[in-house]
């Protein structure tokens, strides 16, 4: 199969403006706006997708609803990363059955990870009679096409072949919030960890152009966002496909280099491509926050070679160690997964002994999910589900002790924070770290950055007063 980059034209996007106006025409039909909800799970890279998605439906002349009893149109974007995300999107999928009884016009669409696989996508097909349009991640730039060719005909649209991936430039945007944004760097996999369905359903390593990336970051900085995430399934393998010669440490100082104020983030980071160059980039600015999220996945190297994580036990927290040496204060999470294929309780207690020893801001914890069409779910599992959750639940425990101290040592000083909304508490802001405070305030301070005095901590968040 061609695996080369494919980058779609200006005028292969031009044509998709053409289905939009098409469906324009259909919808000023009606006599009024039609509605569209879309459902987004899993990661920030599904979130950046549905954004592209929101660009395209406002241009075909919807609006927007959090209400899928009021939608015309309902499009669900999936997560394939884990069997709980999965039969959440099919759980909510088939209650839509009575939301399209009740308004036979309304269309469904799904899109996302789950609808690149093939085993989803027949089922889909066979079983959710409902859905209307399916495509995968690698159709996205189409969705106007695909939705007026089942407008027009009625018939049902899936899409959902292989291939390497694309890259789409000019698809319109309509993003959530004025405060934060994601910036796709590039996308797709090349790394095939055994455990990860990422690769098969978004395809190879692929990077966006360095100079089309810093124009979509100052002209976010120009309209106001103060938070600006890139985004990649591995953003340090960037420019590795592109004759620029741009890699991600100099991509983000030349981000950082941008004039305004705001901060960058970045995720997701895999240990091999860490580099002290990048290490360094982040020490020289202020604009470049202090977190870094690097995911270990397990403390033991037979664990590591099992999931093909291409690293080991000891680079691992060689990283780490240079990390903090050179941004001292740097915040720093991680994901595991529990109960991989063949763990022994004594390569679990090394996992333990990993956390002990660097001693995580926050983890993202899992308990190992099989994934069809990955080389793990076929490995020998013999440790049973009822041992994996005491597992679990021990590591949850100590990491939240963990958590909760690490926050205890913020209470006394006063840190810069960005203040990103409100909740039912009151305000809320984030620290540079990205860890979440609790403060009172007017809504007049929602996208500046404050002073903020930290008076208490719990497990998961930070309360403060303005300084």
């Amino acid at each position: 199969m061609k695996r080369e980059t494919t980058r779609i034209t200006p005028e292969q996007i031009a044509a998709q403006m053409d289905y939009c106006m098409k469906v324009h025409a259909m919808n000023a039909a009606l006599g009024r706006t039609p509605l569209a909800m879309v459902d987004t799970y899993g990661c920030q890279q599904n979130e950046a997708d549905s954004e592209r998605l929101r660009g395209y439906l406002s241009e075909m002349g919807y609006g927007f609803t959090d209400d899928e009893h009021a939608a015309d149109l309902v499009l669900v974007n999936t997560c394939a990363i884990r069997e709980h995300a999965e039969q959440r999107v099919l759980g909510n999928v088939g209650a839509l059955t009575h939301t399209k009884r009740a308004n036979p016009n309304q269309i469904i669409c799904l899109c996302g990870c789950m609808a690149q696989e093939p085993h989803v996508a027949q089922k889909i097909k066979a079983s959710y009679r409902q859905v209307d349009v399916l495509f995968g991640p690698h159709a996205l730039w189409r969705f106007p096409e695909l939705l007026w060719r089942f407008r027009a005909t009625g018939k049902r649209v899936f899409e959902n072949t292989d291939e390497a991936g694309s890259i789409a430039e000019g698809i319109p945007v309509v993003r959530q919030g004025t405060v934060k944004a994601w910036v796709s760097i590039m996308y797709g996999c090349n790394n095939f960890c055994t455990y990860c369905i990422v690769p098969y359903v978004r395809g190879r390593e692929r990077s966006r152009r360095p100079e089309v990336v810093l124009e979509e970051i100052r002209g976010l900085v120009e309209e106001g966002y103060k938070d600006i995430t890139l985004l990649g399934q591995n953003v340090n393998s960037y420019g590795k496909d592109l004759e620029e010669g741009v890699n991600f440490a100099q991509l983000l100082k030349k981000a950082a280099g941008i004039p305004g104020d705001f901060l960058l983030r970045f995720m997701t980071s895999h240990p091999k491509d860490a580099s002290q160059e990048l290490f360094d980039v982040m020490a020289a600015s202020e604009k470049i926050a202090p977190c870094f999220h690097l995911p270990f996945q397990a403390g033991s190297d037979r664990v590591l070679r099992a999931m093909n994580r291409v690293y080991d036990r000891a680079g691992y927290l060689d990283k780490v160690r240079r990390l903090r040496e050179t941004v001292p204060g740097v915040v720093i999470t991680s994901d595991v997964i529990v109960g991989f294929p063949g763990e022994t309780q004594a390569e679990f207690e090394e996992t333990m002994s990993l956390i002990e020893e660097v001693r995580f801001d926050a983890l993202f914890t899992f308990i190992y999910s099989p994934r069809v069409g990955t080389p793990a779910a076929g490995m020998p599992d013999p440790m049973p589900r009822e041992e994996k959750l005491k597992n679990f639940q021990r590591l949850v425990e100590r990491q939240d002790q963990i958590s909760e101290e690490k926050h205890a040592a913020y209470i006394g000083k006063t840190v810069r924070c960005l203040v990103d909304g409100r909740d039912e508490k009151g305000l809320t802001a984030r620290t540079g770290g990205n860890r979440l405070v609790h403060l009172e305030g007017e809504d007049a301070f929602i996208g500046r950055f404050v002073p903020v005095r930290i008076t208490g901590s719990n497990k998961w968040s930070l309360f403060g007063e303005l300084a």
